[in-house]
């Protein structure tokens, strides 16, 4: 009869994931994460600034629609609103994993950005800018997904998730021109 090494479980050297476990400095970061982690920060922090200005490009669209007909277009400018807040705690939150600092300086946020600020008065522009932002940050995440690879799993699930919400976005936006 065999003997079991209980330290050995199929392909994973428990003993040896036990002892780096110990080395508890870098937080979720394991000896095992194989991306360049200042350039993931980057990006995300890049991707942070796009979804930041992207809140303030649609919380002003929201607020300057009027006419009791854009009911509808106020409610979609809205609710992007909110789920690009949602997109931005998600990559403050993984930056902070990777024992980064999420970068919410004003100051510099639009040079950072993917995407442009809007300041447009006409409904048409304000939908053609959100359009032509989600267009932007749709191939910001591609490219960052494909520069990530399989060298960082979490975020590339987390970008692709989030990516496909900025496609759903651009589609919005693309029914409410037709």
């Amino acid at each position: 009869m065999h003997e079991v090494n209980k330290s050995k479980h199929i392909g994973i050297d428990t003993a040896a994931i036990r002892e780096a476990a110990r080395h508890i400095d870098d937080g979720a970061v394991t000896a095992g994460y194989q991306a360049n982690r200042k350039e993931v920060i980057d990006m995300l922090n890049g991707a942070l600034a796009t979804e930041l200005v992207c809140i303030l490009r649609y919380k002003r669209h929201y607020y300057t629609v009027t006419g009791l007909q854009n009911g509808p277009i106020k409610a979609e400018f809205l609710q992007h609103a909110l789920e690009e807040q949602g997109h931005a705690d998600l990559l403050a939150e993984r930056i902070v994993q990777l024992n980064g600092k999420p970068d919410f300086n004003p100051a510099t946020l639009i040079e950072r950005s993917h995407a442009e600020y809007d300041d447009s008065d006409s409904i048409q522009s304000m939908i053609k800018a959100n359009l032509i932002a989600e267009r932007i940050a749709i191939e910001a995440y591609r490219q960052m997904i494909e520069t990530i690879g399989e060298t960082d799993p979490t975020t590339r699930h987390m970008l692709v998730g989030i990516m496909a919400m900025e496609e759903e976005h651009a589609d919005d936006m693309r029914d409410l021109l037709a």
